[in-house]
C-alpha cells in the first residue's frame, strides 16, 4: 500500500467512533484493572469470559474496518489467551490478568498494523499463523471426537439390539 493511501486509511480509522471507544475500553479494562476485578468478583471463569466480551469490538474493528484476517486472528489469539490465563484457579489467573493486559496489546496491534510498523506486522503474522494451526488442530480433534462418539453410540446400541 502506498504511503498516501496508508495515511488516509489511518486517519479514517482513527477518526471513527469505534476506534475512540476501543481506546477507552482498553484504558478502563487494563489501566484500571477492571479485567482482573471481573475475574476476581465473578469466579468460575464467568468474569473472565465477560471481560473477554469486550474484545469483540477489537475483532469487529480488525475484520470489518481494517479488513485484515491475520490481524483478526492475532486479536482472537490474545483474547483467548487472556481468558484462559484468567481462568487459572485460586485467583492466580486474576493476578496474571493484572500484568497480561490483552486489551492494551490488541489496541497496540491495531495501531501498529494501521501504521504499517514492520515489527507489528511480523508479530501479527506470527500470531495469526499460530492461531490458524491451533484452529486446524482443534477442528481435527473435534472431527475425531465426533467419530468416537458415533462409534461409541453404535456400540452401545449394538449391545442392546
Amino acid at each position: 500500500m502506498n504511503e498516501t493511501k496508508r495515511q488516509q486509511t489511518k486517519e479514517r480509522l482513527e477518526k471513527s467512533r469505534l476506534y475512540a471507544w476501543m481506546q477507552q475500553a482498553s484504558d478502563v479494562m487494563d489501566r484500571y484493572y477492571i479485567d482482573a476485578a471481573l475475574g476476581f468478583a465473578i469466579p468460575g471463569g464467568i468474569g473472565d469470559a465477560i471481560a473477554g466480551l469486550v474484545s469483540l469490538v477489537y475483532i469487529f474493528f480488525s475484520l470489518f474496518h481494517v479488513r485484515s484476517f491475520p490481524l483478526t486472528l492475532a486479536i482472537i489469539n490474545n483474547t483467548l489467551r487472556d481468558v484462559l490465563l484468567g481462568m487459572i484457579p485460586f485467583y492466580v489467573g486474576d493476578i496474571i490478568d493484572v500484568f497480561h493486559r490483552s486489551n492494551q496489546q490488541n489496541i497496540q496491534l491495531i495501531k501498529g498494523f494501521v501504521d504499517g510498523d514492520l515489527q507489528t506486522i511480523k508479530n501479527v503474522n506470527r500470531k495469526a499463523a499460530y492461531s490458524a494451526i491451533l484452529f486446524f488442530c482443534l477442528c481435527v480433534m473435534i472431527y475425531f471426537m465426533v467419530k468416537i462418539v458415533i462409534w461409541a453410540g453404535a456400540y452401545v446400541v449394538s449391545l442392546f439390539g
